[in-house]
């Protein structure tokens, strides 16, 4: 009897979800904010700033896959653009956090992250680019690449979204013993330096190009 998945997909099942798992649960960006958003806005309010990660993320693994990547090897220039930008945009979003407050006469200060603003960021994300690049080049069998391409999506996101729930749990835990303006002040700031933080690898480019 032909089995239902190749050996070769049941090889890396195991490893890829060990993977989504690390990778989606340790700090990034994504997380960063999560917690920030949580702790602000509390987990009700967050809950399409995750679903806008999971999916965006999904989706983009999918894209990348099926020959975005290639078009980043014709084009390296446009990589490189993408690459500087979002590190920008992740200065911006870092000096936000740091200026976000905690509630105000009963409203809370500022939006939480939208749906899709939480999926497009996805492409300017270099940890969400590491992971993709890493998903496709290692845990992606290329006999029956597409079947394999669809079940590490399906991993990746059904891996992801309680993984980064976790941090939203956390940062909206945080309310009940961060009660003082100052504290939760304190945290968003601690926050946007982790953000700042992970942009290391950027620099580091930077650094070698002087």
């Amino acid at each position: 009897m032909t089995p239902l998945l190749p050996e070769s997909t049941w090889a890396v099942l195991g490893p890829l979800a060990m993977f989504a798992l690390v990778s989606s649960i340790t700090p990034g960006p994504n997380n960063i904010m999560l917690a920030s958003s949580g702790l602000t806005f509390g987990f009700r309010r967050t809950i399409p700033h995750m679903l806008g990660v999971n999916l965006g993320f999904t989706l983009m693994l999918v894209l990348v896959g099926l020959g975005l990547g290639t078009l980043f090897g014709q084009l390296p220039w446009l990589y490189t653009v993408l690459k500087y930008a979002g590190a920008l945009y992740l200065l911006y979003l870092a000096w936000k956090i740091a200026g976000s407050g905690p509630m105000e006469g009963g409203s809370q200060r500022g939006r939480p992250f939208t749906f899709l603003q939480a999926a497009l960021f996805q492409w300017v994300n270099p940890k969400a680019w590491v992971m993709a690049v890493g998903v496709i080049a290692t845990y992606t069998p290329q006999a029956g690449f597409y079947w394999n391409l669809a079940l590490a999506a399906a991993v990746c996101c059904v891996v992801n979204l309680p993984s980064i729930g976790v941090w939203t749990a956390f940062g909206t835990a945080l309310q009940r013993l961060l009660h003082h303006p100052r504290a939760i002040r304190a945290f968003n700031i601690s926050m946007a330096l982790l953000l700042v933080a992970s942009l290391y690898p950027v620099a580091q480019d930077l650094l070698a190009l002087a």
